[in-house]
C-alpha cells in the first residue's frame, strides 16, 4: 500500500511539473520565409492572390494528387474559400479563406484545420518590388498552441517543420513564375 502511495505522489509531482512548465512556455508561433522571383510585382501578386493557383506551388497540395479541392466565392477576393479533403495525414481536411487584400502588396488568410486535428492559424503572402523586374515574396503562418499542449512546442520545432514546406513552396512558385 505504501508503494502505491509513493508511485501516486511521484506521478502527481511529474504532472504538476509539466503543467507548471507549460504555463511559462510560449504559446504562439510565427514562421516566415521569403524568396526573390525574377518577375514584376504585379505579375506575381496577380498569380498568388488566386487560391486555385496556390495549389500549383503549395507543398501540401502536391502531397496527395487525389486530394479533393472545392472553392466557394469569387477566387482572388476577400471571402473566397478553398477547401481540401485528403486521407493522407500530412494533408488532412481543412480550408483557407482570404480575409484581407492590400492590392498589389499582401493577401491575408485564415486557415481552419479539421483533420487529423482541429486547429486554426492565420497566414499571409506579400509581394514587394525589389529592383527592375524582381519581386520579393514573403509567406508566413502564425498560430497558437493552447495550454498545456504548448509544452510540446520545443520538441516539435515548428519553425523547421513548417518552414521547410514554406521554403519548398516558394521555390515551386519561383519555378512556376519564371517559366
Amino acid at each position: 500500500m505504501i508503494i502505491i502511495k509513493r508511485i501516486l505522489i511521484v506521478l502527481i509531482l511529474i504532472v504538476s511539473i509539466v503543467l507548471i512548465a507549460a504555463y511559462f512556455m510560449p504559446k504562439d508561433y510565427a514562421i516566415q520565409r521569403e524568396i526573390t522571383i525574377n518577375k514584376p510585382v504585379d505579375s506575381v501578386f496577380n498569380y498568388v492572390r488566386y487560391l486555385k493557383n496556390q495549389n500549383q506551388f503549395s507543398v501540401w497540395a502536391n502531397i496527395d494528387p487525389k486530394m479533393k479541392s472545392t472553392y466557394k466565392g469569387t477566387d482572388g477576393t476577400v471571402g473566397s474559400i478553398s477547401a481540401w479533403e485528403s486521407s493522407v495525414k500530412e494533408v488532412g481536411v481543412g480550408e483557407q479563406e482570404i480575409t484581407k487584400i492590400t492590392e498589389g502588396k499582401r493577401i491575408d488568410f485564415a486557415l481552419r484545420f479539421k483533420k487529423p486535428m482541429e486547429d486554426t492559424a492565420v497566414g499571409f503572402m506579400s509581394t514587394e518590388a525589389v529592383a527592375g523586374n524582381q519581386t520579393k515574396v514573403k509567406w508566413g503562418i502564425n498560430g497558437v498552441f493552447p495550454y498545456p499542449m504548448n509544452i510540446m512546442m520545443p520538441m516539435m520545432n515548428m519553425d523547421q517543420m513548417i518552414g521547410k514546406d514554406l521554403d519548398k513552396g516558394l521555390e515551386n512558385l519561383k519555378t512556376q513564375m519564371e517559366k
